[in-house]
C-alpha cells in the first residue's frame, strides 16, 4: 500500500510517500523558522497562511521525488489532531479535496500516534509492547504501547513542556528560536555541572514531570548575575540542558522498571537533544534495557511519521469521510 502522508499541525508543511508503512520514497519538509522567529515562537495566523501557499508545491515535490503520481496513492493520510486548529484546518481540507478529485481513501491521523510510530521506520524497529517518551515543543508525555491503537498515557508534564522550556529559556539568554539547537551547541563546550538548576519532581512515587520551575530558576540566575557572555553562556545552557535531561532520563526508566518493559523509544523534536540522547541511552544500557532512538530527520514533524500512524488506522479500520474534523486536543 502506497500511502501519502500529509502533516500541518503546526509550523512544518510536510508530505511524504510511503510504502507498507515501513519504507520512505519520499519526505519533504518546508519549515516556518524564519516566518516566526522574530517574534520568539510560533504565531498561528501566520502559520495557518503559509501552510496554504506551501502545501500545494511541497505536495508535488514529494510525488515527483518520489516518481509517483497521485493515480499511484492508495490511501491519503493527514493529521487531524493535536495542533493549531487553523493549521490542521488547511491539511485536513487539501485530504479531503485530493480524496474528493481522485476518489482515493483518506484517513484522519494522530500526531502524536504519529511520533511514536516513526520508529517503525528503522529497519530493526521494536515491537510492541514498549514504552515510549514523546517530547516535543509542546508536548512531554509517557505513554505505554500496549499495541497499535492501544496507548495508555502514564506520566505527563504539569506544565511547561520540555520544548517549550528551552524556547522560554532561549528567550531569556537572547538566543535565536527555536531554542532547542542553539543551547544544545552552546552547551557542547559548557559544564553541565556549573549551576545546579533544580529538577522536575523528583519524587519516586510520580512518573509526572515539571519545567516551569526550571525556567524560573534560569530567569532568576539572570536577573541576579546578568546575561552571561562566552565560556558563561556556555556553562549555563550545559547546566539548563543537564537539569532536563536527567529529570526526563531518570523518570523513563523508572517508569519502564515499574511497567516491566524492555524496549523504550524516545521521539519528537526534543529527542533530537545530544545531551538526552546519550543519557537515556546510558541509563537504559545500565539496567540492561533497549533503547531505540530514530534518526534526527524523524524525530521534527514529517510527512513520513504520518503515512505510517495513517497506514496503522488502516489496518484497524478506522476511515475517513466528509465529516472528519480537526481536532486540536485530540488525545490518544
Amino acid at each position: 500500500m502506497l500511502v501519502l502522508g500529509l502533516e500541518t499541525s503546526c509550523d512544518e508543511t510536510a508530505a511524504a510517500l510511503v510504502e507498507d508503512g515501513r519504507r520512505v520514497l519520499s519526505d519533504v519538509v518546508s519549515t516556518q523558522v524564519d516566518i516566526h522567529r522574530r517574534w520568539g515562537g510560533v504565531v498561528p495566523e501566520l502559520a495557518s497562511r503559509n501552510h496554504i501557499v506551501q502545501v500545494m508545491p511541497v505536495l508535488h515535490e514529494a510525488l515527483t521525488r518520489a516518481g509517483k503520481t497521485l493515480d499511484d496513492v492508495d490511501l491519503i493520510s493527514v493529521t487531524s489532531g493535536p495542533g493549531l486548529i487553523g493549521a490542521l484546518l488547511v491539511g485536513v481540507q487539501v485530504a479531503k479535496s485530493l480524496s474528493l478529485a481522485t476518489g482515493k481513501p483518506f484517513v484522519g491521523a494522530n500526531h502524536l500516534e504519529g511520533h511514536l510510530l516513526a520508529i517503525r521506520l528503522l529497519e530493526d524497529a521494536p515491537e510492541p509492547p514498549f514504552l515510549g517518551l514523546v517530547v516535543s515543543g509542546g508536548h512531554t508525555s509517557f505513554y505505554e504501547v500496549q499495541d497499535y491503537g492501544r496507548y495508555r498515557l502514564v506520566g505527563s508534564t504539569r506544565d511547561d513542556a520540555a520544548g517549550e522550556a528551552y524556547d522560554k529559556t532561549a528567550r531569556i539568554l537572547g538566543l535565536p528560536y527555536p531554542g532547542g539547537l542553539p543551547i544544545d551547541q552552546l552547551a557542547q563546550t559548557g559544564n553541565p555541572e556549573a549551576i545546579r538548576f533544580p529538577r522536575a519532581l523528583p519524587q519516586p512515587d510520580t512518573l509526572d514531570v515539571s519545567f516551569s520551575g526550571l525556567k524560573t530558576s534560569v530567569l532568576n540566575h539572570v536577573r541576579k548575575h546578568g546575561v552571561p557572555q562566552g565560556q558563561a553562556l556556555a556553562d549555563l545552557c550545559a547546566s539548563f540542558q543537564e537539569a532536563v535531561a536527567d529529570a526526563l532520563s531518570k523518570k523513563f526508566i523508572a517508569a519502564a522498571r515499574r511497567l516491566g518493559l524492555q524496549r523504550l523509544v524516545v521521539c519528537g523534536g526534543v529527542a533530537a537533544n545530544s545531551r538526552l540522547r546519550s543519557l537515556c541511552l546510558e541509563r537504559a544500557q545500565e539496567r540492561g534495557l533497549q533503547l531505540y532512538l530514530p534518526p534526527v530527520r524523524l524525530c521534527t514533524d514529517n510527512g513520513a511519521m504520518i503515512a505510517v500512524a495513517g497506514y496503522e488506522a488502516w489496518r484497524r479500520g478506522l476511515r475517513g469521510d466528509v465529516r472528519l474534523a480537526a481536532d486540536p486536543a485530540w488525545r490518544m
